[in-house]
């Protein structure tokens, strides 16, 4: 039954010093995305064109008379 204690013990202290590792590269800016922004102004979204109903019905005739 000790040797649980022991383990519980030691896997709490791990985890506190991951904790303290995590927040310490938080607070560093490990995590700041710096590159994102500068090329976010190449990669936006296009607008979709839609077709006008008349096409539509246009393509759906074309369609009929090749089957």
């Amino acid at each position: 039954m000790s040797v649980i204690y022991l383990l519980l013990a030691i896997s709490v202290v791990v985890a506190i010093i991951f904790f303290v590792a995590f927040i310490f590269s938080v607070k560093s800016g490990q995590y700041d995305d710096s590159f994102t922004p500068s090329v976010r102004m190449l990669f936006e979204d296009e607008l979709v064109k839609k077709k006008p109903k008349d096409e539509l019905q246009i393509d759906k005739k074309s369609i009929q008379l090749k089957e």
